[in-house]
């Protein structure tokens, strides 16, 4: 079985919360474990906020999460010229921000950058699903 879902959104902050709630629903629905749905809200929250925040101007990204068997695939795109994450240096222990990389990677099973130029940048990342005992998706 595989759910997919997406969503053209507003370059919004208060697009984040929708997609968050919509998707933690769907997932819920399923069966996933709330651990696991926690820490696909927290990554998904932070690959949205960075595009909001860093993307070149645009009105719109798009978000797309597919579900196959045991695996939550996430792919967040905008429609910046992308960065290099290897260039990418960790904040100093004082700041209050730029850990959404740290965050992505640590909760994430994989995560990958994909810079198209001109058509976007894409973030792509990976969740193992784990599934409460008896639910839908369980039994596969």
């Amino acid at each position: 079985m595989e759910a997919t879902i997406a969503l053209r959104l507003p370059r919004d902050a208060a697009s984040v919360p929708l997609i968050r709630r919509m998707l933690d629903a769907a997932l819920a629905s399923l069966g996933v474990v709330s651990t696991i749905r926690d820490d696909i809200e927290l990554m998904l929250t932070e690959a949205c906020s960075n595009v909001i925040k860093h993307a070149d101007p645009a009105d719109e990204y798009t978000v797309s999460a597919a579900v196959q068997r045991d695996l939550c695939t996430i792919r967040v795109v905008d429609t910046g010229h992308g960065f290099d994450p290897a260039a990418m240096t960790a904040p100093s222990p004082a700041s209050e921000s730029g850990r959404g990389l740290q965050i992505m990677r640590a909760l994430a099973d994989d995560v990958r950058f994909d810079n198209r130029h001109e058509n976007g940048a894409v973030v792509c990342l990976e969740k193992k699903l784990s599934y409460e005992p008896g639910a839908p998706l369980s039994v596969f």
